[in-house]
């Protein structure tokens, strides 16, 4: 029966822990294709009506997104559910790590709410979009709480310390990218790398500074990114996660050229909805190194029934 818990807990956990990422990328959607007051500012209603009208399509698509939350909220409710039953004396971990995520749910749906009915502040906005990334999160320590059992113990070292730092400043550009789609600053610099001709853009405007600052900080995660793979192809021994660092390394480079696309397009929403897209993949990928980072170091957290295993490291026992 624990089995069949387990099995039913890591499927519900990987399906809610997808259809979050989903509801990202369409709330990128809603953000770029300028729809986020297409229902005004009602909530829960649209323009005070249950459905929008056929021929609004700015409604449909906020509408929508708001439809997707909702069934998120399900699957996460069936997850917490089972967590419940499951792990509540088994494995606590599993348990508080869900109902943290049920938690971050609650806040990020009252924060949509006052998204709409405050009009979109660009604050408000960053921050929903921060807490969806961190519901991503909380769900994958779930998730591999269970679903992971190490086969190698490494020490906590420096690759374990760049791993969680790297995580953070990961999630720090995504905040810092939510912010200057939210202040306006999307097309403050028309060229790439640069700013309007220009390294440094004083003199150009907070909006020009606002936008570099999310560059400079692109440029940082490379570089950590790129010291994290070769510490993980030096120092890891587990092909799992060498394989999520390098991972890591290749869904931002993606990222960061789609960045420069978006620009170059002049703010298409394909280009958009895509850079968001990559930067929750990144996001995910890391959360999901550092987890396992912190399992291959530590005893008595993972799940004591061995759900799954990279292949490689099953092989190698």
């Amino acid at each position: 029966m624990n089995y069949k818990h387990s099995r039913l807990f890591t499927t519900l956990a990987f399906t809610t822990v997808m259809l979050t990422i989903g509801l990202i990328v369409f709330g990128a959607v809603v953000r770029v294709t300028d729809s986020g007051l297409g229902c005004g500012n009602d909530w829960p209603l649209c323009n005070g009506t249950i459905f929008p009208p056929l021929d609004n399509l700015t409604a449909w698509i906020e509408w929508l997104h708001r439809l997707f939350a909702a069934l998120i909220g399900m699957f996460g409710l069936a997850t917490l559910a089972i967590a419940i039953k499951a792990y509540r004396t088994r494995n606590r971990h599993v348990l508080m790590a869900t109902a943290v995520a049920a938690v971050l749910f609650l806040i990020q749906s009252a924060l949509g709410a006052l998204v709409v009915v405050l009009e979109l502040p660009p604050t408000m906005v960053t921050l929903h979009l921060g807490v969806a990334m961190l519901l991503v999160g909380a769900l994958l320590v779930a998730l591999l709480f269970v679903a992971y059992r190490p086969s190698v113990k490494t020490p906590r070292d420096r690759f374990s310390t760049l791993a969680y730092v790297t995580t953070a400043l990961s999630l720090v550009i995504i905040l810092t990218g939510a912010l200057v789609r939210g202040r306006g600053a999307t097309l403050a610099c028309i060229d790439w790398p640069l700013c309007n001709g220009a390294i440094i853009p004083l003199g150009q405007g907070e909006l020009a500074l606002v936008h570099m600052l999310h560059r400079y900080a692109v440029v940082g995660l490379g570089i950590a990114l790129g010291l994290l793979v070769w510490l993980a192809f030096t120092q890891r021994p587990a092909p799992i996660v060498r394989n999520l660092a390098a991972a890591s390394l290749v869904v931002y480079l993606m990222q960061a050229g789609v960045g420069a696309l978006y620009v170059f397009s002049a703010a298409a929403p394909v280009w958009g909805a895509a850079h968001v897209m990559l930067a929750a993949i990144t996001w995910a990928l890391l959360v999901s190194l550092s987890v396992i980072e912190t399992m291959n170091s530590q005893d008595g957290i993972g799940e004591t029934i061995p759900v799954w295993q990279p292949q490689s490291d099953v092989a190698a026992n």
